[in-house]
């Protein structure tokens, strides 16, 4: 990940002029506690980002750590991909000294720690959350590292339009923010580019059957040209699978989250599937 990596490092760089005017002269370490799933659905996200983190600061040690005189010590406790969770150990990570947050690779967990490193002054930075909503749902401590979901819709609305897709079905999950969110932004632009909206579908993460939706795609008088979606692991497996063994060939569009081994090694269902 090495423009992940890339926006880490000049991040955390950042992050700690923000504290240094708390920091004594004396101070030669500094705590980042990072709040990252090691367990759960957002583990496959996470852990790849938290390796990339974890290089960026062994590199940034030895040449003399954060800006160029504090050495870091990284603590890291699992969230278990779940919001209340991060919100506990994030507190346990303040507790034991936390002088910058790290947060999951998604909003809501992310906002449940900055509700509790904004009143402290903690630089908090997730690791690919990437809701446009996250800063302003936090503060002034809250930063994102990523492309926000409103950009990535945009670009895959753009590519959409340049492929003479005119109609769209989008698919959404009122579960997270991303998945609920993010096609609706794609949907927006699509629309100001001259495409239309002609069915939507809901699921919830998790469920294993995705008929319902799928017989409502194939029952559209209107048929779309492409299928529009947030949804990952493990509901977009499950949803592509089905989709193709019901015959259904419509191209399906999504962002970011399906790029994954575990996606790709599907292989021919999976062929033309576009993501960000």
């Amino acid at each position: 990940m090495p423009s992940l990596y890339r926006l880490h490092r000049a991040a955390l760089c950042a992050a700690v002029f923000g504290i240094a005017a708390i920091s004594t002269a004396s101070a030669e370490e500094i705590i980042i506690g990072a709040a990252t799933a090691q367990t759960g659905g957002l583990a496959p996200y996470d852990q790849p980002a938290l390796a990339g983190l974890r290089m960026s600061l062994d590199e940034l040690n030895a040449k003399g750590g954060l800006a160029g005189k504090y050495t870091v010590k990284l603590l890291i406790k699992d969230t278990r991909s779940d919001t209340a969770q991060t919100a506990t150990v994030a507190q346990e990570l303040i507790d034991a000294g936390a002088k910058i947050m790290i947060t999951p690779c998604d909003a809501d967990p992310s906002i449940s720690a900055g509700q509790l490193t904004q009143p402290l002054g903690i630089p908090t930075l997730t690791l690919c959350g990437s809701a446009p909503v996250l800063t302003g749902a936090v503060g002034d401590v809250m930063f994102g590292t990523y492309p926000a979901d409103n950009v990535q819709a945009t670009a895959v609305a753009d590519f959409a339009v340049s492929e003479g897709k005119k109609k769209v079905f989008l698919l959404t999950s009122p579960d997270s923010t991303y998945t609920a969110n993010l096609p609706e932004y794609f949907g927006k632009v699509f629309e100001t580019k001259g495409g239309a909206i002609v069915g939507r579908g809901t699921f919830s993460m998790g469920q294993p059957d995705f008929s319902a939706e799928i017989t409502n795609i194939k029952g559209l008088a209107d048929k779309p040209d492409l299928i529009m979606t947030a949804a990952y692991e493990p509901d977009f497996p499950a949803f592509i699978q089905q989709l193709r063994g019901a015959g259904v060939t419509i191209p399906v569009y999504g962002a970011d989250a399906i790029g994954t081994p575990t996606i790709k090694a599907l292989g021919k269902l999976v062929d033309g599937v576009v993501y960000t």
